[in-house]
């Protein structure tokens, strides 16, 4: 459903932290990203479900040996320590509870801090939508498959790795195949003043919406979408990172 621009309510993150013996193994097997590569920065990721559409997103990174910090939509933080108690129940590590933490902009970048008094939320949002760093809410899980969103761009998965939900699916698409509709970043304005911002996970025609955020007069977004559909929303493209503007499809 469209949200009037005074009522869209900001982003809320949690953290967990996956900790133990088998913390590395059982994420390689979860993961869209290969976790053995992964350092002390925030790498985007996600887990995907059987039909290889992402069921979490989030971001993780490696804190300590056998640690791994991750972030996540305070509104997925319940159902992600679920599915990690039900897949990892045979596993050595434990889950710590979700403690909040704050999203803020550091050298021109999106990323979290736990302190309050560094919080941005609005920053955050308008450097995120415009560098493509997405962020999946309950309301849009399940909604796109990872190549849709350029994470393979983004460092965040890996086709070597060997097998993790999801994998059959979204290999063979990479392989085989390639999305037809896929991340774009995009304006909507209206001159009067009566726009209003779309919902994540909310469809405008044959446009699925991602994220996006009110400007003045109308909204920014990103949005998944064939690009001879985005005219039919009159909806005007704007530049992502040039590392976001090659071809989804696998080089050849």
């Amino acid at each position: 459903m469209t949200q009037p621009i005074n009522s869209v309510q900001p982003p809320q993150f949690s953290q967990l932290t996956i900790q133990g013996e088998d913390a590395e193994k059982f994420l390689q097997g979860q993961i869209t990203v290969d976790v053995t590569k992964l350092g002390l920065s925030y790498q985007a990721a996600a887990i995907s479900n059987l039909k290889g559409r992402i069921e979490f997103g989030f971001w993780i990174k490696k804190q300590d040996e056998k640690q791994y910090d991750i972030v996540i939509s305070a509104d997925c933080a319940d159902a992600l320590q679920a599915h990690l108690s039900k897949f990892g129940a045979f596993s050595k590590f434990e889950t710590s509870a979700s403690t909040p933490i704050y999203p803020c902009v550091l050298d021109g970048e999106p990323t979290f801090s736990h302190s309050e008094s560094n919080e941005d939320v609005q920053k955050w949002m308008g450097t995120s939508i415009a560098t493509g760093n997405y962020w999946i809410v309950a309301n849009s899980q399940g909604e796109f498959q990872p190549q849709e969103l350029r994470l393979h761009q983004r460092g965040g998965m890996d086709y070597d790795k060997g097998c993790y939900l999801g994998q059959e699916v979204i290999a063979r698409i990479y392989f085989k195949s390639a999305p037809k509709a896929f991340l774009h970043y995009v304006e909507s304005s209206d001159p009067k003043g009566h726009a209003s911002v779309p919902a994540a996970g909310e469809k405008l025609g044959k446009v699925q919406v991602v994220n996006a955020i009110a400007i003045e007069n109308g909204f920014r977004a990103l949005v998944v979408a064939r690009p001879e559909h985005l005219a039919d929303n009159k909806l005007s493209i704007l530049d992502l990172p040039d590392a976001l503007q090659a071809d989804v499809a696998r080089p050849q």
